[in-house]
């Protein structure tokens, strides 16, 4: 008996939002540790390299036929999915806000929001050349 394909892909999303949970939690404590608390350095970190990593994935897995598709589940959907962080980035502003560090928030905003659609397009691009 054969597993229809949304639950094929459905496992193969929560195989990679497993990957993802456990590297954004080790990237975290890594940062932490390394840089201290006055920045959310790991909400940081995270959502850039995801957004590299999802403009370089989306254009580099094209055309690549159905196991293209698995692997957008698994690595777009799946791992970055979970390595990427917007809920975390929301909270840290909330909390930058209710403890009236204000203009830290914005900036902290603003960098994520620049920097993260600066790296999604880089990614593409990176892509498109490797590509050919």
């Amino acid at each position: 008996m054969s597993i229809p394909l949304w639950w094929q892909q459905l496992l193969v999303v929560m195989c990679g939002g497993a990957l993802g949970a456990a590297g954004r939690y080790w990237l975290g404590g890594v940062l932490l540790r390394h840089m201290g608390n006055g920045f959310p350095w790991g909400t940081f970190a995270a959502n850039l390299i995801g957004s590299f990593a999802a403009g370089f994935l989306a254009i580099w897995l094209e055309g690549r036929g159905p196991a293209g598709l698995y692997w957008k589940a698994f690595l777009i959907v799946g791992v970055l999915g979970a390595l990427t962080t917007y809920s975390a980035l929301m909270l840290d502003c909330l909390l930058y806000a209710r403890s009236e560090r204000t203009p830290l928030m914005f900036l902290y905003l603003g960098l994520t929001l620049a920097c993260g659609l600066f790296l999604v397009w880089s990614g593409a691009r990176v892509a498109m050349m490797v590509r050919g």
